[in-house]
Protein backbone atom coordinates (compact mmCIF):
# COMPACT_ATOMS: atom_id res chain seq x y z
CA UNK A 1 0.00 0.00 0.00
CA UNK A 2 1.60 3.32 -1.16
CA UNK A 3 1.97 6.67 0.96
CA UNK A 4 -0.68 9.46 -0.52
CA UNK A 5 0.95 12.02 1.85
CA UNK A 6 4.05 12.51 3.55
CA UNK A 7 2.99 11.52 7.35
CA UNK A 8 1.17 8.18 6.18
CA UNK A 9 4.57 6.89 5.36
CA UNK A 10 5.22 6.65 8.97
CA UNK A 11 1.96 4.80 9.44
CA UNK A 12 3.01 2.43 6.31
CA UNK A 13 6.52 1.94 8.15
CA UNK A 14 5.44 1.03 11.16
CA UNK A 15 2.31 -1.43 10.25
CA UNK A 16 5.19 -3.31 7.77
CA UNK A 17 7.92 -3.07 11.03
CA UNK A 18 5.40 -4.20 13.10
CA UNK A 19 4.48 -7.26 10.62
CA UNK A 20 8.32 -7.99 9.83
CA UNK A 21 7.37 -7.40 6.46
CA UNK A 22 11.04 -6.58 4.59
CA UNK A 23 9.34 -6.25 1.16
CA UNK A 24 7.00 -3.54 2.65
CA UNK A 25 9.10 -1.45 4.59
CA UNK A 26 12.03 -2.07 1.31
CA UNK A 27 9.00 -0.87 -0.98
CA UNK A 28 8.47 2.63 1.28
CA UNK A 29 12.08 3.98 -0.57
CA UNK A 30 13.25 5.24 -3.55
CA UNK A 31 15.73 2.93 -5.62
CA UNK A 32 18.62 5.02 -4.57
CA UNK A 33 17.41 6.24 -1.11
CA UNK A 34 19.93 6.54 1.78
CA UNK A 35 19.32 4.69 5.04
CA UNK A 36 21.61 5.58 8.23
CA UNK A 37 22.66 2.65 10.62
CA UNK A 38 24.93 3.27 12.78
CA UNK A 39 26.07 5.96 11.39
CA UNK A 40 26.61 4.30 7.93
CA UNK A 41 25.13 4.72 4.98
CA UNK A 42 22.81 2.18 3.39
CA UNK A 43 22.56 3.23 -0.13
CA UNK A 44 20.11 1.46 -2.93
CA UNK A 45 16.84 -0.29 -2.09
CA UNK A 46 18.66 -3.69 -2.24
CA UNK A 47 21.17 -2.58 0.39
CA UNK A 48 18.01 -1.27 2.66
CA UNK A 49 16.29 -4.36 2.14
CA UNK A 50 19.05 -6.64 3.18
CA UNK A 51 19.71 -4.37 6.42
CA UNK A 52 16.00 -4.56 7.08
CA UNK A 53 16.54 -8.50 7.38
CA UNK A 54 18.56 -8.70 9.99
CA UNK A 55 17.54 -5.44 11.30
CA UNK A 56 13.45 -6.55 11.62
CA UNK A 57 12.60 -9.49 14.15
CA UNK A 58 9.47 -10.97 14.66
CA UNK A 59 8.07 -9.94 18.00
CA UNK A 60 9.33 -6.96 17.99
CA UNK A 61 6.83 -4.27 18.06
CA UNK A 62 7.03 0.04 17.06
CA UNK A 63 5.23 2.96 17.30
CA UNK A 64 5.70 5.28 15.84
CA UNK A 65 4.21 9.47 16.04
CA UNK A 66 4.34 11.52 13.58
CA UNK A 67 5.98 14.60 15.22
CA UNK A 68 6.40 17.35 12.47
CA UNK A 69 5.75 17.54 8.47
CA UNK A 70 7.36 20.25 6.36
CA UNK A 71 6.43 20.09 2.65
CA UNK A 72 7.59 22.40 -0.04
CA UNK A 73 5.90 22.86 -3.87
CA UNK A 74 8.39 21.44 -5.13
CA UNK A 75 7.28 17.97 -3.75
CA UNK A 76 9.90 17.40 -1.16
CA UNK A 77 9.18 17.22 2.80
CA UNK A 78 10.87 16.62 5.91
CA UNK A 79 9.53 14.69 8.58
CA UNK A 80 10.37 14.23 11.90
CA UNK A 81 9.49 11.09 14.06
CA UNK A 82 9.32 9.96 17.65
CA UNK A 83 9.92 5.99 18.04
CA UNK A 84 9.75 3.12 20.26
CA UNK A 85 10.73 -0.88 19.48
CA UNK A 86 10.39 -2.50 21.87
CA UNK A 87 11.57 -6.65 21.73
CA UNK A 88 11.00 -9.21 24.13
CA UNK A 89 13.95 -11.42 25.18
CA UNK A 90 13.73 -15.20 25.03
CA UNK A 91 13.47 -15.16 29.06
CA UNK A 92 10.49 -13.34 28.55
CA UNK A 93 11.50 -9.83 30.02
CA UNK A 94 11.06 -6.64 27.23
CA UNK A 95 12.85 -4.16 26.45
CA UNK A 96 13.04 -1.07 24.66
CA UNK A 97 14.80 1.42 22.24
CA UNK A 98 13.74 4.78 21.52
CA UNK A 99 15.15 7.46 19.08
CA UNK A 100 14.18 10.53 16.90
CA UNK A 101 14.33 10.19 13.35
CA UNK A 102 14.57 12.30 10.58
CA UNK A 103 13.66 11.75 7.05
CA UNK A 104 13.14 13.40 3.60
CA UNK A 105 10.34 12.06 1.69
CA UNK A 106 9.52 12.76 -2.26
CA UNK A 107 6.24 12.90 -4.31
CA UNK A 108 6.57 10.37 -7.10
CA UNK A 109 5.09 11.09 -10.81
CA UNK A 110 2.02 8.78 -9.63
CA UNK A 111 1.28 10.92 -6.23
CA UNK A 112 2.92 8.66 -3.61
CA UNK A 113 5.25 9.53 -1.73
CA UNK A 114 8.76 7.18 -1.28
CA UNK A 115 11.89 7.97 1.72
CA UNK A 116 14.74 9.65 0.16
CA UNK A 117 16.63 9.64 2.89
CA UNK A 118 16.06 7.78 6.40
CA UNK A 119 17.86 8.72 9.75
CA UNK A 120 16.14 6.98 12.67
CA UNK A 121 18.83 9.10 14.92
CA UNK A 122 18.47 12.48 14.92
CA UNK A 123 21.43 13.65 17.05
CA UNK A 124 20.72 15.98 19.88
CA UNK A 125 21.11 19.62 20.18
CA UNK A 126 24.72 20.82 21.56
CA UNK A 127 24.40 23.56 23.53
Amino acid sequence: MPAFSPAEIHILFEQAFNLADVEALTALYEPSAVLVIDGTEVIGRESIRKSFESLVAPGGRMTLETRAVVASDLGLAVLHGGWMIESRMGTGSESATRGLSTEVVRKQPDGTWLFVIDSPYTPPLHR
